[in-house]
């Protein structure tokens, strides 16, 4: 059993499972730079040398999306973020097609880019507390990037739904969708039921299936481009910009009046 020390991820190896969770207490568990880049570097390395990955978060939140500090100082200082949108992209594609089964196992909020890390996994598994939501178009934005995965996950008119209501759905929802693969009160003996099973597979027969899988539905790659396109457009516009610094320093969304 080895454990490794990231600043946005607590990471534990033990024989060929991988147990990363996010750990970003401070900031909602929400998705900057830094994760990306420390989460798609372990995940690179179980492409080497695990058969099972479990992504997690906190109890109370798995992953909330975006960090609009990072998106708010970027705004105000002119700057764009270093990988863009085409890293996010890929740490999900990995996720969905790399020579591992991956499994999110979702406790808490999960919302926008935190359902993207949902959608591209190959399991999820959830508790009671699990609610999911999309609420880009809050702020003039769309979750371009997660769509693809969603809706090969729980079909085109769920993921409409999620996107234009902006609500959040309970796991018994979810379930229903399949957004959720299976999900109990107590979901870390559910996880547990689950590797004692996968745990059992090798890892050239893992490898050769997810490649099969891939074969048979290339949405993902053929979706990229157009994805990061309106990715890039949506959070260049100055309109939508403009909401989220406001709403990071005032709290407001786009149509709320100033408080006197």
């Amino acid at each position: 059993m080895g454990v490794v020390s990231h600043e946005t991820l607590k990471v534990r190896f033990q024989d060929s499972i991988c147990f990363v969770q996010i750990d970003r207490p401070q900031a909602n568990n929400t998705i900057n730079q830094r994760l990306i880049a420390e989460l798609t570097e372990v995940i690179e390395t179980c492409e080497r040398d695990s058969s099972v990955v479990v992504l997690s978060g906190l109890p109370e939140v798995f992953c909330f999306g975006a960090d609009f500090n990072e998106t708010h100082n970027g705004a105000r200082h002119g700057t764009e973020p270093s990988h863009g949108p085409e890293a996010l992209y890929e740490l999900w594609l990995k996720l969905a097609t790399g020579p591992f089964i991956s499994i999110a196992h979702v406790r808490g909020k999960t919302n926008a880019g935190g359902i993207g890390f949902v959608a591209a996994s190959d399991l999820v598994l959830a508790d009671d507390t699990a609610t999911f939501s999309l609420s880009e178009l809050l702020f003039g934005v769309i979750p371009a990037c997660v769509l693809p995965f969603l809706i090969r996950r729980a079909g085109f008119q769920k993921a409409h739904y999620l996107t234009l209501t902006t609500q959040p759905v309970p796991v018994q929802q979810a379930h229903a969708w399949g957004i959720v693969d299976a999900w109990e009160p107590r979901s870390e003996s559910l996880l547990h039921k689950h590797l004692l099973r996968l745990r059992r597979l090798s890892k050239t027969a893992i490898t050769r299936y997810k490649r099969y899988m891939a074969e048979l539905d290339g949405s993902l790659e053929r979706l990229k481009q157009p994805a990061i396109a309106v990715n890039r457009t949506v959070f260049s516009d100055p309109k939508n910009l403009e909401g989220i610094v406001r709403y990071v320093e005032k709290g407001l969304f786009p149509w709320e009046a100033e408080r006197i």
